[in-house]
């Protein structure tokens, strides 16, 4: 009688299968390990956030979001951004004629068809140079593509970084324009999600139609208004 009398004031505590403890003790050693190593609030959260992927590997842990999430129709397709190409190759060769091709002509000399002739590399130096620089201190845009009203950007930087523009206008360009058959990495901008070419998906880039934007935002600020 005793004994039961005993066992009623002194249930006995529900097993977890975790380590035979009870879950409040459990989850009390849990947030003391925290707390020992000076875990804030907002780490937690974060870990939380990440370690789902551990409790449950069907649901992915949550991914940062690109800086410059646009929606689809944002990206400029394949026939303007030819067009601005088409524009930046005619600056490029009226510039190469004005430069080394008047000294070749001055001189006398014949460009020939040597692909590492001197002609030839100086040719190449100005085509990338004018898609690196102008790409970088023009805010992702070259003569064509300010025309045409459009922009180079980044989906993790917000400025374009020397590394982005490098990889893209430089490494990139010189690949896709070195033997005609590479031309063929243009054609994913026509059915990529982003618009994106080959040098494109390397830098991590695409490009965006400006007006589109201007459009949204001021959409946006109209909203508000109301």
């Amino acid at each position: 009688m005793n004994q039961e009398k005993q066992s009623s004031k002194h249930p006995a505590p529900t097993q977890d299968n975790t380590n035979g403890s009870h879950p409040d003790d459990f989850y009390q050693q849990v947030l003391s390990s925290f707390e020992k190593k000076a875990y804030t609030e907002e780490a937690i959260k974060e870990n939380q956030r990440e370690w789902q992927q551990y409790e449950m590997p069907d649901q992915q842990a949550e991914q940062p979001r690109p800086i410059n999430d646009f929606p689809n129709y944002f990206y400029a397709g394949f026939w303007i951004r030819l067009f601005a190409f088409v524009v930046d190759l005619i600056l490029i060769h009226s510039v190469t004629e004005i430069t080394i091709g008047s000294v070749y002509r001055l001189s006398g000399l014949s460009a020939g068809a040597h692909p590492f002739g001197i002609y030839q590399l100086v040719s190449l130096a100005i085509y990338l140079a004018y898609f690196v620089l102008l790409t970088k201190y023009n805010h992702g845009q070259t003569i064509g593509k300010m025309i045409f009203g459009i922009r180079v950007i980044s989906f993790q930087e917000e400025v374009l970084s020397w590394q982005t523009v490098l990889i893209r206008e430089l490494c990139g360009r010189y690949v896709l324009q070195f033997y005609w058959l590479f031309y063929l990495g243009y054609l994913p901008t026509i059915f990529s999600k982003n618009k994106q070419h080959a040098a494109d998906y390397f830098a991590d880039t695409s490009v965006v139609t400006i007006n589109m934007i201007k459009a949204f935002n001021n959409h946006a600020d109209v909203h508000q208004e109301m």
